[in-house]
């Protein structure tokens, strides 16, 4: 059992799990059983009263005594009714352009905390538009991306940027994040998400948010324009001595990194830039470090990412993606769960040329376990330790609104998450 304060009594509830019906919804709420401390209160929300009374019996008994709140997403109303009655609300209901937007506005306007699981910067800059000037006037911290993505991401970075300034070693310039090694499978949300993408970048204006790399480092009223040039490229292998002169080979394109980078920016312009000026950021993916070998696969997987997502947005091989990939509510057995796992690792110089690395670590297939982790200690941070986060308020992400009370509880989840100095 993690710990926490002592839950508050001004909402009838601590968190509602909406959308517990669902996989990692679920998930999230079993982890919520298992590890919210003792007098934490916690309720299922969905649409279906009847399946959700089925998600509570399969829970550990510690949640059989957890109160029911129907709400369809279609319903303003109900949304409005719900989000009033508890300080956090957890969605895991996508894709969030198609189910979110009513969910995200409504809790704003109540003051009620929110995070949620999106992977869509659309929805981010729909949210920062229609939420952040609400959120900012009633109190209430909207925290998106609290899982895989874009957690490892935004946390990496912050964890550096903690140690650099504890150590008086300057400030961030060009980093890196890479996805060392993992095993497991990509969520049938996150593939459901992908496909609503590929369907509205269709669209010129949404093509050109999702071509700015600060499209969500801006304000209600103003989105900064940047041309892609300006920060590493999102699609193209990079070469691993250039990211720290200890690694060897080719770096593959990351497949979320044209979602995390615009999240991990938005962490740095909402913590007034300190990560510092010359700072640029990217991601990449390790395919081994023999140098012929590794571009190689580092080149078929750039091309792959490319015809995958020319493939989601073409309607023939849409139907056939939409047979063979993994459909939302889906997801591996308690057994494959457990066997997976990642490490991420991100590399930084900083001003005065020292270098440094910080390492994620954590058991749990990505998509699904470890996201339900890193999704319920977001809304177990916001919900029990208010007294110790930032005054910050508003559309937010996790190393805003939650990072120093979030890393130490992903701590004594049993996460790794340290920096060092590289000599």
């Amino acid at each position: 059992m993690t710990g926490g304060t002592t839950p508050s009594t001004d909402r009838e509830f601590d968190i509602i799990v909406y959308g517990a019906t669902g996989f990692v919804g679920e998930l999230t709420a079993r982890y919520l059983a298992d590890h919210a401390p003792t007098g934490t209160k916690v309720a299922l929300g969905g649409r279906s009263e009847t399946k959700l009374a089925a998600t509570r019996k399969r829970l550990p008994k510690t949640a059989h005594d957890w109160p029911l709140v129907v709400a369809d997403s279609s319903s303003p109303a109900a949304l409005d009714a719900m989000v009033a009655r508890t300080r956090v609300v957890c969605t895991t209901v996508g894709p969030y352009l198609r189910y979110g937007e009513a969910l995200v506005v409504a809790a704003a306007a109540a003051g009620t905390d929110y995070v949620d699981l999106t992977g869509e910067v659309p929805f981010v800059h729909y949210s920062i538009a229609k939420a952040h000037d609400t959120a900012v006037a009633t109190g209430a911290r909207v925290v998106h991306s609290c899982g895989f993505d874009s957690v490892p991401s935004d946390l990496g970075v912050y964890t550096l940027y903690k140690k650099i300034a504890d150590d008086d070693a300057g400030t961030l310039t060009d980093t890196t994040m890479i996805v060392k090694s993992f095993k497991g499978g990509v969520s049938g949300g996150t593939v459901d998400s992908m496909r609503v993408i590929a369907e509205q970048s269709k669209d010129a204006e949404t093509r050109r948010l999702l071509m700015n790399p600060q499209a969500l480092s801006g304000t209600p009223t103003d989105t900064p324009r940047a041309s892609l040039s300006s920060e590493p490229s999102d699609i193209s292998p990079v070469s691993a001595k250039k990211v720290d002169p200890s690694l060897r080979g080719t770096l593959a394109p990351f497949f979320m990194a044209s979602y995390n980078t615009r999240i991990v920016r938005r962490s740095n312009a909402l913590l007034d830039g300190a990560y510092g000026k010359d700072f640029h950021y990217g991601e990449a993916m390790a395919v081994g470090s023999t140098p012929g070998l590794s571009a190689l696969i580092a080149g078929v997987v750039t091309v792959g990412t490319g015809v995958g997502l020319a493939a989601m947005s073409f309607g023939p091989t849409r139907k056939l993606l939409d047979r063979l990939l993994p459909k939302p509510g889906e997801g591996p057995n308690e057994k494959t769960r457990e066997k997976g796992f990642f490490v991420t690792e991100t590399y930084t110089t900083t001003s005065t040329g020292r270098r440094y690395r910080s390492q994620m670590r954590m058991q749990g297939d990505p998509g699904y376990k470890a996201t339900a982790v890193m999704l319920a200690e977001s809304a177990l941070s916001l919900a029990l330790e208010r007294d110790k986060l930032p005054a910050r308020t508003g559309v937010l992400t996790t190393a805003a609104a939650i990072g120093d009370v979030l890393t130490e509880r992903l701590r004594a989840a049993g996460t790794t998450l340290e920096a060092v100095e590289l000599r």
